[in-house]
């Protein structure tokens, strides 16, 4: 199951993709970094692309991001995501990964959003964006009111804050783009990905060791 992956592995890259040669470097070295598990947003025409070619390995967890509407759903579960990453809630978008039985994760970030995001029958969401919205100590609060519902924050969040993320029960994996830099998955440089996927790893396993 998508969420259990998320779970086990704590930190969700978030990628952008300019070109389909990047998947199989890209994969390489999040395979390598021990981070097996990649959110490729479709903000570029190679997304889509990038999706297929890691859904194809049997050793990545991949899913679509930035994902809007219901034939964005269609196409990025056709492409083989395995799990739907939105900004904010949608019943269109929840409703057509439930009939694709593919984990949605819309994006909620006030009481009155988590409720319906519960209301659609969801327990866990993405709470962004995190540090705009009032970081750990936000979702620490709505945890309170909320307390079978779990959260993937993300937005702002990098390697000088991600413990504070960490250290919330309620909070499945944390999102971001600081290990998978733009430019450097663009480049293809694997070694430099590595590096910087494996410090996250090491500090995910320093900060709540499995």
């Amino acid at each position: 199951m998508a969420l259990d992956q998320l779970r086990m592995h704590v930190v969700l890259p978030v990628v952008v993709a300019d070109d389909r040669d990047c998947a199989t470097p890209l994969g390489n070295a999040l395979v390598a970094g021990g981070l097996p598990v990649a959110e490729v947003t479709l903000r570029t025409p190679a997304a889509l692309d990038v999706i297929r070619v890691l859904a194809q390995r049997a050793d990545i967890l991949v899913g679509a991001g930035t994902v809007l509407t219901a034939d964005q759903v269609d196409a990025a579960v056709d492409a083989g995501a395995a799990f739907i990453v939105s900004p904010g809630l949608s019943r269109t978008v929840v409703d057509r990964c439930f009939e694709h039985r593919v984990l949605p994760l819309p994006g909620a970030a006030t009481a009155t959003e988590v409720q319906a995001a519960l209301e659609l029958g969801l327990d866990t969401v993405k709470f962004f964006p995190a540090e705009s919205a009032g970081g750990a100590n936000a979702i620490s609060a709505l945890a309170a009111p909320f307390a079978d519902v779990s959260f993937v924050p993300t937005g702002g969040i990098n390697v000088s804050n991600l413990d504070s993320y960490l250290a919330l029960p309620s909070v499945v994996a944390v999102g971001g783009s600081w290990m998978i830099p733009r430019d450097l998955v663009r480049s293809h440089d694997v070694a430099k990905l590595i590096g910087l996927i494996t410090s996250v790893t090491t500090q995910v396993k320093k900060s709540r060791p499995r």
